[in-house]
């Protein structure tokens, strides 16, 4: 049996922008992006502590060292510069795999969007 599991998360970044003209993502900075072990077109999980709203897009990389946590799209409009927001991406694993797995998660300052 499969499960999923958290794999990666990006907890408390704020949005830097939020592009409505855009065909739709979350562009991320890729200092952020590597250290969360997330990639280019991975589906994620946006779940903005402002509202409460909660969606789904992929991941578009976003140029390194600038802090950047751009809204997309239709997207834009559930998120507004400012906001603090959690990144998550799953997993799919055999059960007993699941067990053993830790995700990687990392801790911004939500000031910078940097690592320190």
């Amino acid at each position: 049996m499969n499960i999923e599991v958290l794999k990666s998360k990006i907890h408390r970044v704020r949005v830097t922008e939020a592009n409505l003209n855009y065909i739709g993502s979350i562009t991320i900075d890729q200092d952020l992006m590597d250290a969360a072990n997330l990639i280019e077109n991975e589906k994620v999980q946006v779940l903005n502590i402002a509202n409460g709203e909660r969606l789904e897009t992929y991941v578009i990389t976003g140029e390194r060292g600038s802090g950047v946590i751009c809204m997309n799209g239709p997207a834009a409009r559930k998120v507004e510069p400012g906001d603090l927001v959690i990144i998550c991406s799953y997993a799919s694993m055999d059960f007993e795999q699941a067990k053993k797995f830790k995700p990687k998660v990392i801790f911004p300052d939500s000031n910078t969007n940097s690592l320190s």
